[in-house]
């Protein structure tokens, strides 16, 4: 059973999670027009009396820019504020992941962003491995990415994860732990909600955001650090038969951090994943704030 966090922010105060309640009017839950983000955080290994975000600030920016596509003025720094005190007053003490969203409020029932309310809710949740770790084995989704020309992809808005949701339900009740999809070109898009990498020849290779991809801060995150690792990179279209005869396939996102991939379809992928296995201990590092040239990534919450 989910174990949530005893606070929730809900209608511009902090309450128990469990009073944070929504009309069966609500907009949102009826025409998906709403926007979330999803960070996690941990209690810091080397002290006790802190939390670590990772990249709260990349987090906050993308929310805010999701609210635009709702008419909605969200700023990055009120959001940063509230995800601190939100923690603050949590004090969690296992791993965990926040869900900030962005919704209308409002209770009418004609399909539209304007003339209505808009409101912002925060919940956490404790969590370990969303996928997992060891690997996972993938189909290709027989549904497909939608278009940017006909959705706004650049936002993590709450009504285009139906898609997500057929793909998952189609892939584990087919044998699958999780399913890829492809855009409407035929090319290689990405899962549910992570990211995907492949590796060949020893280059990092990833669908760019004209293949209709969310723009991912944990995709950011690993093109930078392989970068700094000097292994290439690059963004490119990939065709679905380069994932079947690739070196490495793996996800990306805030939950799934970095998920190795088994097999796709019935091909079965090399055991030895060097370079995942090099990024996912970096990565890890990074995260625990080990690393000290990438501190500006980790922000550290005090909590006593």
């Amino acid at each position: 059973m989910d174990t949530f966090l005893p606070i929730a922010y809900f209608e511009n105060q902090f309450r128990p999670f469990g009073e944070a309640k929504l009309s069966v009017a609500t907009h949102a839950l009826h025409y998906g027009t709403a926007a979330f983000g999803g960070l996690r955080g941990l209690p810091d290994p080397n002290n006790p009396a802190q939390i670590l975000l990772f990249r709260l600030d990349r987090h906050c920016q993308r929310l805010s820019q999701s609210a635009k596509y709702l008419r909605h003025d969200l700023p990055a720094d009120k959001v940063y504020r509230i995800i601190i005190d939100f923690v603050q007053k949590n004090k969690p003490s296992k791993s965990f992941y926040i869900r900030p969203l962005v919704y209308s409020s409002g209770l009418g029932i004609a399909p539209r962003l304007h003339k209505i309310e808009k409101d912002f809710l925060v919940y956490g949740i404790e969590m370990d491995d969303y996928l997992p770790a060891e690997g996972i084995n993938c189909r290709i989704s027989s549904w497909y990415r939608q278009e940017d020309r006909s959705f706004p992809l650049r936002g993590k808005i709450s009504g285009s994860y139906i898609t997500s949701a057929l793909a998952k339900t189609e892939a584990v009740e087919s044998g699958f732990d999780e399913a890829i999809l492809m855009n409407s070109q035929g090319k290689v898009s990405e899962a549910t909600g992570m990211n995907l990498f492949m590796v060949r020849n020893g280059q990092l290779i990833t669908p760019g955001f004209d293949q209709d991809i969310l723009e991912g801060i944990t995709r950011d995150s690993i093109m930078t650090i392989a970068g700094d690792l000097g292994i290439p990179v690059v963004q490119r279209p990939v065709d679905k038969t380069e994932l079947f005869i690739a070196d490495e396939v793996f996800l990306s996102g805030t939950a799934a951090k970095i998920t190795p991939i088994k097999r796709i379809e019935m091909f079965e992928l090399p055991t030895e994943r060097p370079i995942t296995t090099k990024l996912k201990a970096k990565l890890t590092a990074i995260v625990e704030n080990r690393e000290p040239s990438y501190q500006e990534w980790v922000t550290a919450v005090p909590i006593d």
